[in-house]
């Protein structure tokens, strides 16, 4: 592994310092929403040519975008701009991922506990789904490392494999309240009624898995396909996570959403864990972790910090421009939904990050209580079939590094996969929809 520069060292300093500035702000005693994002984005500078450079070309466009119509906004429609908070944009959801990065830490091995006999054919496909899709609902991206490295021991990857690690992890975003994309949407519609996403998109889940394990042994002969066996052993510590969130939510800290739970919960968590083993143990691996692992998500807080500057640019824009009143649609409804739908995933085929459709699509509509429940399906189910199809997705792009495959092989081997979730989410758009209204 290449040893990391001084000057990532210092990045990865600053995302704690950002992450531990987002915690004091829960308490009520000290106001440290600039000093959040200020840390963030000074990391991000330090970073920026390390950014493989296509995620930097984008993320400078959407800087650029968002700086410009700030501008506009100021110097030519007058507004008023609060030019201080600008880069506040998704510094929230930013310090969320940092957090939840600290799970690592818990264990030494993340799969410690999950061998077992060997398993193919389908029910190994099946198997591997599940592995990456119930860990990967608290571990996110880390999940797809783990579980496809201990697949590559018995050598390259095969196209069965790498489908069931991308859809394993994508679907989680239908219902997992640790992922990034129920991070941003809950920071964009505060209002979201958590039970009734996860009523609709816990199934949906369920169905991408189906899905998966159906059509790969379709397509492909799986005598000899490897599969992740998965102990119940290896759940343990997901189930116990998400229990302890809601046991905060419900009962511990109820005014604090379950963005904010999960920004101190996880690192709280790590470092008791860590403790049992001493304190020159705890800070040397709190430290190792900092100064390797923080600079390398460089990727995805550039991207989110960029989208929420382009957001509030744009908000503050058309605002500006149309009067506070404008709004993309009257009414957020079923058929605005499906719209909606439609063109953030269109658009990450093109290769835009559903984060950009999402913020964007946000940024410009005006939802009553019930509609901003409905915009967040619509959110987590487009970034669900987005991020897996998508060829500069977080997701494919970590496959492509990792493991060698092109994104833009992934999209063609998705592409039918997408097509069928993309049915069953406007189907599910309309219940939803039912639900709410």
């Amino acid at each position: 592994m290449q040893e990391t520069t001084s000057r990532q060292r210092l990045a990865g300093v600053l995302i704690l310092l950002g992450l531990i500035a987002q915690i004091i702000g829960f308490t009520g005693w000290l106001g440290t929403a600039h000093a959040v994002s200020y840390l963030l984005w000074a990391a991000v500078l330090l970073l920026w040519r390390d950014i493989p450079r296509r995620s930097r070309i984008q993320a400078g466009v959407l800087m650029a975008l968002g700086t410009l119509m700030l501008l506009v906004a100021r110097f030519v429609y007058g507004a008023e701009v609060d030019w201080p908070a600008m880069l506040q944009g998704n510094a929230f959801v930013a310090a969320m991922l940092v957090g939840v990065s600290f799970i690592s830490l818990i264990g030494r091995q993340g799969t410690k506990g999950a061998t077992g006999q060997r398993v193919t054919g389908a029910g190994g496909i099946l198997r591997t789904w599940l592995g990456v899709h119930f860990l990967g609902t608290i571990l996110n991206l880390s999940t797809v490392f783990m579980v496809g490295d201990k697949l590559a021991r018995r050598g390259p990857l095969t196209t069965p494999q790498l489908l069931a690690l991308n859809r394993g992890l994508s679907s989680a975003a239908l219902w997992s309240p640790f992922f990034a994309s129920m991070g941003v949407v809950i920071a964009l519609v505060p209002e979201v009624q958590y039970a009734q996403i996860a009523v609709v998109g816990f199934p949906m889940a369920m169905l991408s898995g189906l899905l998966t394990t159906l059509e790969m042994r379709k397509r492909f002969d799986l005598a000899e396909v490897d599969g992740f066996s998965l102990s119940p052993r290896s759940l343990l510590m997901p189930v116990g996570m998400a229990a302890l969130v809601m046991l905060f939510h419900f009962v511990l800290t109820p005014a604090l959403t379950i963005v904010s739970i999960i920004t101190f919960l996880l690192p709280g968590v790590a470092l008791l864990s860590n403790l049992h083993e001493g304190p020159r143990f705890t800070l040397r691996r709190i430290r190792q972790h900092t100064t390797t692992r923080l600079p390398a998500m460089r990727g995805e807080i550039s991207l989110f910090l960029a989208a929420g500057l382009l957001t509030i640019g744009l908000s503050t824009l058309v605002s500006a421009a149309a009067g506070s009143d404008w709004t993309l649609f009257a009414r957020f409804g079923t058929p605005q939904a499906m719209i909606s739908f439609a063109a953030i995933t269109l658009s990450a085929l093109a290769g835009l990050h559903p984060i950009i459709g999402v913020s964007v699509l946000a940024s410009i509509l005006n939802l009553q209580s019930g509609e901003q429940t409905l915009f967040a399906f619509v959110a987590l189910s487009s970034w669900a079939v987005g991020t897996s199809v998508g060829p500069l997705s977080g997701i494919n792009l970590s496959l492509q590094g990792r493991y060698g495959v092109s994104g833009y092989r992934m999209m063609k081997d998705n592409l039918l996969y997408a097509a069928v979730m993309s049915l069953l989410s406007l189907l599910a758009i309309a219940g939803v929809s039912y639900l709410v209204n």
